[in-house]
């Protein structure tokens, strides 16, 4: 399923998601980055509109893709690969578009490398993590779950589940099941946006999620499930069992796993919590 991940220019947040491998950055995100407009959308509107009456072929380099937003759903987004948005950008007057070139072929340039290489990857996801504060126990942890994760999403895709909305349905349920509440429940809990909940995860709240996951495909396999519908079965089974595990545990310490607590820097969770 494709995810979408965030870059920063400048500070600015800009969203990007993996499609015919190559990265697709949000050409609204790119629009408020260098220019700094209250309303990127309007202000892409109107550049996209002039485009297209002057006849130009930028255009044709757009391409509708869903990113997550800031209400963590996914909507469909106009996204541009690195050459089409280098060609758009010539359209925007502004003094940071030079910088922003530069970024972006460094962007650009990491992802043919780790589609040649994916340990670069998982090397730079641990880079990140240890420099945003990870313990390296957490980051072992939340690897793992991604292995676990990536075997179960690789069972369903073989087995005739759909990538994207019926993939995020499964996902939901086995998180339900596990914890007790939706995925945007949780996120809510812990205060974010747009922000990847797994990386926000406590160790134990990584450790269930993935034996839910595990728990599931070990069951669909037993199952041979096909389908979403059959899928849904050991969907609910798996994260019942991480359930009644989490339960226990919760009984034994008198602490609930699910938690609040996340890793947002104190700006940044200050201005959510005003929005």
């Amino acid at each position: 399923m494709d995810t979408t991940k965030i870059a920063l220019f400048e500070g600015k947040k800009i969203r990007r998601v993996a499609h015919n491998g190559n990265w697709n950055f949000s050409i609204i995100d790119i629009c408020e980055a260098l220019t700094d407009s209250i309303d990127a959308g309007a202000y892409w509107r109107k550049l996209k509109q002039r485009l297209i009456e002057e006849g130009s072929e930028v255009v044709t380099f757009c391409h509708g893709l869903k990113l997550e937003s800031l209400d963590g759903k996914k909507y469909k987004t106009d996204c541009a690969n690195t050459e089409g948005v280098f060609r758009i950008i010539q359209s925007i007057p502004s003094p940071k578009a030079e910088p922003f070139k530069l970024w972006l072929a460094k962007v650009g340039y990491e992802r043919m490398q780790e589609i040649s290489n994916p340990e670069l990857s998982v090397n730079r996801a641990r880079e990140n993590w240890k420099r945003h504060g990870r313990s390296e126990k957490w980051i072992g942890q939340r690897m793992l779950g991604q292995e676990t994760r990536n075997k179960l999403t690789d069972y369903w895709d073989g087995h005739g589940v759909k990538k994207g909305g019926e993939f995020a349905i499964l996902t939901n349920i086995i998180h339900q099941e596990w914890s007790g509440v939706s995925i945007s429940d949780h996120k809510n809990i812990k205060g974010l946006k747009n922000h990847n909940l797994r990386d926000h995860m406590s160790e134990a709240e990584l450790i269930f999620t993935a034996l839910a996951e595990l728990s599931t495909r070990q069951i669909a396999e037993g199952m041979q499930a096909e389908g979403l519908e059959e899928n849904k079965i050991p969907a609910h089974k798996g994260g019942r069992i991480a359930k009644n595990a989490r339960k226990e545990l919760e009984e034994k310490t008198g602490k609930g796993v699910v938690t609040g607590n996340n890793f947002l820097p104190a700006s940044e969770a200050k201005r959510i919590s005003k929005k």
